[in-house]
C-alpha cells in the first residue's frame, strides 16, 4: 500500500512517498480504505522530531491522527455495529507500531471508529476527530455550568473553532479575539462577542464582564497574559505545553485560577465522545472546513503551508 512518511527527522522534504505492507483486521478491529487524512500542527511536531516518537529500526515513522474513508475489512467480535462498506472517521495515536493515518490502509480497533456526519465527503469528515476531541476534552475538563462567560482564543483555527461551536452547544456565552480578516470567520461559528487580537486582549475580555470571564480556552497559546481577563476562582484550558510553565502555574495560583490541560489522546477508543462530535456536525452545530486537498506525492506542500500559518480550515491529503 502507499504510505507518506519519513526515515530521519527535519523539514517537510523528509517526507515521502513509501510502500508498507497492507494490514488486516484482527479481533475486534476494522480495516479502513483511507480516502483522507488532516494535516495538523501535531504532524509538524513528529515529523521535525520535536516528539518523542522515533524510528523502530528501518520502519518509516507515519503521521497522521485523523482519518475518514471504507471500511473493507471487519475481525471477528467487532460488536460496534460497524460493517464493511460503512463510511467512515477515526483518530488515530501516531505513536503506536503501525504509525499514524498517512497511509491508503488503517487498522484500527472498532472502538476509535464512528460514522462520518451525514453528507460529509471523507476529506470534511478527516478534519473533526483530533481537533474536536482536543476541544471536547478541554470544555469537559473546566465543568462549566450552563450560561458561563467563555473567552476562546484562536477561534479562526480548527480547535477554536471546534471550542467556540461546542461552548454555544453547551449554553455559554462565547468571547473571542480574531485579526481583521477573521471576524467574518468567527462571527459565522457563532460567537458573541469579538473582540481585536493582540496586545492587551486580556484586558478587553475582562472589560466585557463585571470581574472576569469564568473560563478560557486558549487555543492560541498566549499563556500567561490570559490569566488578568479570568475571574478568581475561574480556569483556563490550554492545548499544548505553555512556555515558561512553573511560572504559569505560579501565577495562576497567586491568582486563584485552576489551569488544565487538553490531552487528547485521553478520549482515544471513547466511541461516545467522538460520537457526540458527529452527532452535532449531523446538526449543523459544529463546521468542517477544509482549507484545501493534496495528493500524497504533494504532503511536502501541505505542511510547508501549514508551517506558513494563516491556514483557515485544514489542509488534507486524500489517497
Amino acid at each position: 500500500m502507499k504510505a507518506v512518511g519519513l526515515f530521519r527527522h527535519g523539514g517537510p522534504d523528509v517526507l515521502q512517498v513509501i510502500e508498507r505492507t497492507t494490514p488486516h483486521a484482527g479481533p475486534g478491529e476494522v480495516r479502513i480504505r483511507v480516502r483522507a487524512a488532516a494535516v495538523n500542527p501535531a504532524d509538524v511536531l513528529i515529523r521535525s522530531g520535536r516528539t518523542p516518537i522515533r524510528q523502530r529500526g528501518t520502519e518509516p515513522v507515519l503521521p497522521g491522527s485523523d482519518v475518514a474513508g471504507t471500511i473493507d475489512e471487519v475481525g471477528p467480535g467487532i460488536g460496534t455495529g460497524l460493517a464493511v462498506g460503512d463510511e467512515v472517521m477515526a483518530m488515530i495515536n501516531p505513536s503506536r507500531p503501525a504509525g499514524g493515518g498517512y497511509a491508503e490502509w488503517v487498522v484500527l480497533p472498532g472502538s476509535w471508529v464512528v460514522p462520518v456526519p451525514t453528507g460529509a465527503s471523507p476529506a470534511e469528515a478527516a478534519t473533526l476527530p483530533l481537533n474536536g476531541l482536543t476541544a471536547l476534552h478541554a470544555l469537559d475538563q473546566l465543568r462549566l455550568p450552563p450560561g458561563s462567560t467563555l473567552a476562546v482564543t484562536g477561534a479562526a483555527g480548527a480547535v477554536g473553532g471546534y471550542a467556540v461551536q461546542l461552548a454555544k452547544a453547551a449554553g455559554h456565552r462565547v468571547l473571542v479575539d480574531a485579526a481583521p480578516g477573521d471576524v467574518e470567520l468567527v462571527a459565522s461559528l457563532g460567537v458573541d462577542v469579538t473582540v481585536p487580537r493582540g496586545p492587551g486582549v486580556a484586558e478587553r475580555f475582562r472589560a466585557l464582564t463585571d470581574d472576569g470571564v469564568d473560563a478560557v480556552v486558549d487555543a492560541a497559546l498566549i499563556g500567561a497574559p490570559l490569566l488578568a481577563a479570568i475571574r478568581r476562582g475561574g480556569s483556563l484550558a490550554y492545548v499544548r505545553g505553555m512556555p515558561d510553565h512553573p511560572a504559569f502555574e505560579r501565577e495562576a495560583a497567586r491568582r486563584g485560577i485552576t489551569p488544565v490541560m487538553a490531552y487528547v489522546h485521553a478520549y482515544e477508543g471513547q466511541r461516545d465522545k467522538l460520537d457526540l462530535l458527529r452527532r452535532l456536525a449531523d446538526q449543523g452545530r459544529l463546521s468542517l472546513r477544509v482549507a484545501d486537498r493534496y495528493p500524497p506525492e504533494q504532503a511536502a506542500q501541505a505542511h510547508r503551508l501549514l508551517e506558513a500559518g494563516g491556514v483557515r480550515g485544514r489542509l488534507v491529503i486524500e489517497f
